[in-house]
């Protein structure tokens, strides 16, 4: 079939045979069938940058003026869920399971800490506030065991459920990607926008509605800074927002980041960068233009979302993104693959009356790579007892930019072959460029713009209490 086309009806039916053969709801076969008919047709999902206007400060209320509401925030405690995106592998940095089982503090994984941040809450509150993970089929089950060994024990609603899964599309054919040496890598994750279908095929929408459950607040597992915040939760509940997304300044680190926008009809948009054309990529980079981006922490009303999904069908008509990848990621030499996906941050322009609210940096501090993990372990934030996250008071403005060459920093095992006592003092840097095959040694303090630089053949070592400022080069 021609990509140009339209789907003839023998190829989907090939998608649907074999999606429905991984025993998946109707619900979801509709929805994937719904995308895979936007990228036959040619559909890019573009938004141009004539269609949209930039947000200003003042489309968005500062989550610093949201104090009065934070007694509010106590009080809808009683009704809101925490739910925690936990699909991703930590591939990227060499892991072989679920990103939530990194340690990132000492001992404590990510799961250690929504765990501490969800009991402190519920303490503080008064109110036993319920705690869910949206797995994916890569995930599930190691996070569950994890779960059960922490004495943690599924209730309703469960505390985990699973997202769904689409099969790839070779983007030369179309057609489902075949792969029999390993039939798993024939599926990927469909994106987090999956969360509204998946609440609503394993009943956990309704069940959390018949609890008395109106306010979701979902995030990234990896996000340190996406505690629940009474203030927050207090303004969405007061002021009945069916859908608001925490948004964050963005700087010259996040301008590839998905940022809002308003249409003409006034309602908030967000663009991705794949949703961008690419002579307009200039643009959706322009930090001065487009201010904020999405942090990916959103707040929903369900009862809102069981309304909106009611009259939609189910299926809910967000902008599909296709990400193109090689079927088997770790060989160059497999097919050319589509995999559809969707963002959940996407479905703020289904919502008559969504707001963006500002946040503080802290709020966004996510662990995607190696360089980002050095600065979770270093003085550049601190701790509580309640396991929430701030940055260190001693500190001045700004954030440290961390770049540590990837030929020798580049997964978690060698992060701790080269930094075998812990991170460096980074409290008082700028910034750290790493250049080379360098080992830290303990109680080293950086400062400032920092370059470090080896020269030779072997393994470079800082030594021991050293303080470095500008640039070191070892040979």
């Amino acid at each position: 079939m021609s990509g140009t086309a339209g789907p003839a009806n023998n190829t989907i039916e090939l998608f649907r045979k074999k999606m429905a053969g991984e025993g998946l709801p109707r619900l979801v076969l509709d929805t994937f069938e719904r995308y895979y008919s936007l990228v036959a047709k040619g559909d890019t999902g573009c938004i141009r940058e004539k269609d949209i206007e930039p947000l200003a400060p003042a489309d968005c209320i500062a989550s610093g003026d949201l104090e009065t509401y934070h007694n509010e925030g106590h009080k809808a405690a009683g009704e809101a869920v925490i739910l925690k995106l936990n699909g991703g592998l930590g591939t990227t940095m060499g892991l072989d399971g679920p990103k939530g089982l990194l340690k990132v503090r000492g001992e404590k994984t990510f799961l250690d800490l929504i765990l501490c941040q969800r009991a402190a809450i519920s303490s503080a509150c008064g109110h036993d506030v319920p705690l869910l993970f949206m797995n994916s089929f890569n995930t599930d089950t190691r996070t569950r065991e994890f779960l059960a060994d922490a004495g943690i024990r599924q209730n309703s609603p469960p505390l985990t459920f699973v997202q769904h899964k689409f099969p790839k599309v070779l983007k030369d054919t179309l057609a489902p990607a075949a792969w029999p040496q390993n039939p798993r890598l024939e599926w990927n994750p469909p994106g987090h926008g999956n969360i509204y279908t998946a609440l609503v095929t394993t009943g956990i929408l309704k069940n959390l509605l018949a609890r008395g459950i109106r306010y979701a607040f979902i995030s990234n597992i990896d996000n340190l800074g996406a505690s629940l915040d009474p203030r927050l939760l207090g303004y969405f509940a007061a002021e009945r927002i069916p859908f608001m997304m925490e948004v964050v300044e963005r700087t010259e680190m996040d301008k590839k980041g998905g940022h809002l926008g308003r249409l003409e009809s006034g309602r908030l948009v967000l663009r991705e960068i794949a949703q961008t054309a690419p002579d307009e990529r200039d643009l959706f980079q322009d930090i001065r233009r487009h201010r904020f981006f999405n942090s990916n922490n959103i707040w929903i009303n369900l009862e809102h979302l069981e309304s909106l999904l009611a009259a939609a069908g189910g299926v809910l008509d967000l902008p599909v993104i296709r990400n193109e990848k090689h079927l088997d990621p770790r060989d160059e030499s497999s097919p050319r693959v589509l995999q559809l996906e969707t963002a959940m941050g996407a479905a703020i322009g289904m919502f008559d009356g969504a707001q963006a609210v500002r946040v503080p940096r802290i709020r966004f501090s996510p662990v995607k790579r190696c360089d980002e993990l050095l600065v979770a372990w270093s003085d550049y934030y601190v701790m509580d007892d309640n396991c929430e996250f701030s940055i260190n008071p001693r500190r001045g403005a700004g954030h440290v930019n961390v770049q540590l060459d990837p030929a020798y920093f580049s997964t978690v095992d060698r992060m701790i072959e080269h930094f075998p006592h812990g991170a460096p003092s980074l409290v008082d840097c700028r910034s750290l460029l790493v250049e080379g095959d360098v080992r830290f040694g303990k109680d080293i303090i950086l400062r400032g713009d920092v370059r470090i630089t080896s020269r030779g053949s072997a393994q470079a070592v800082l030594a021991d209490g050293t303080t470095v400022e500008g640039e070191r080069v070892l040979a």
